[in-house]
């Protein structure tokens, strides 16, 4: 007779992070819905980093912003998120990089804001600004995120995938939390295209490459390898933070922003959520805080 299978324990709900640092020499760290919310600093969050970091830890911010590390720093500073509470930042629009690289010499239409043109900076392809002239297709989000839906991009991605044009998407991410609003990402366009038929290459989490790049940064941060066992990946995005983290090796942290927690927290709602994650949180919080 088969002996019935455990039921899995809740994931612990905690108000401090303080508890989980002793062990760990690294968090890899979502920025937006962890660190702030497009519009202002999440102060505890910041206290907590930098707590962690003066116990010896190493911060790396992890993003799947669509726009290079310098360019997400500006940012931060911008928005008031200090610099001691991180150490560096690898961002989707790093690893996205590689992926248009990789068009050289070919013509690119960029799906996306204005404030997202620093990716092809350097890069060997030329911008057109109508998607029948393009080779391949980079999305980076959507024109107008405060208005516009991907209801809106239906002729522009049937287009595209009538031809077959390629798509690189620098941010995995279906949706964030701006202030009290919930915009669409690139993701979100992404996924659309992938229903059409379209071929899409994801930068960033939940994909593997952008955790390889991580380490890379990481041991030279550090100047040794650093185990994945001592690295805590924290962030607020199930499918991006907390299944790229389990698809990783890495233990994680979830951390329940309003883009898919918009109630009360509690062990219902988080059995819900990570019913079909390989490893789910080994613990969540409603915000980061030490």
């Amino acid at each position: 007779m088969t002996s019935p299978q455990a039921s899995p324990q809740p994931i612990p709900i905690l108000n401090s992070i303080a508890d989980l640092a002793p062990g760990r020499e690294v968090w890899l760290t979502d920025i937006w819905g962890v660190m702030h919310n497009g519009v202002e600093p999440f102060t505890e969050a910041c206290e907590a980093c930098t707590r962690f970091r003066l116990s010896g830890g190493t911060v790396l911010l992890l993003s799947n912003a669509p726009r290079p590390a310098a360019s997400v720093a500006a940012q931060l500073d911008r928005i008031g998120v200090p610099r001691f509470a991180w150490d560096a930042i690898l961002t989707s629009g790093d690893a996205a990089r590689a992926l248009i690289g990789a068009y050289a010499g070919q013509r690119v239409f960029h799906l996306g804001p204005e404030r997202d043109l620093p990716l092809y900076e350097g890069l060997d392809v030329t911008l057109v600004g109508a998607a029948r002239e393009a080779d391949v297709a980079s999305c980076t989000g959507l024109f107008d995120d405060e208005i516009e839906t991907p209801d809106d991009y239906a002729t522009l991605l049937a287009e595209l995938a009538d031809r077959q044009v390629p798509m690189t998407c620098a941010n995995p991410d279906i949706t964030v939390e701006r202030g009290d609003k919930i915009v669409y990402c690139a993701g979100a366009l992404a996924a659309e295209y992938v229903e059409l038929g379209g071929s899409v290459a994801y930068a960033g989490k939940p994909y593997l490459p952008v955790y390889d790049m991580a380490f890379e940064m990481l041991e030279t941060l550090r100047g040794t390898p650093v185990a994945r066992e001592r690295v805590l990946c924290i962030g607020d995005g199930v499918r991006t933070d907390i299944k790229g983290a389990a698809a990783a090796g890495l233990d994680s942290v979830f951390i329940a922003s309003g883009v898919h927690v918009s109630g009360e927290l509690t062990s219902a709602a988080l059995k819900e959520l990570f019913t079909d994650i390989a490893a789910p949180p080994i613990a969540a919080m409603r915000q980061l805080s030490w």
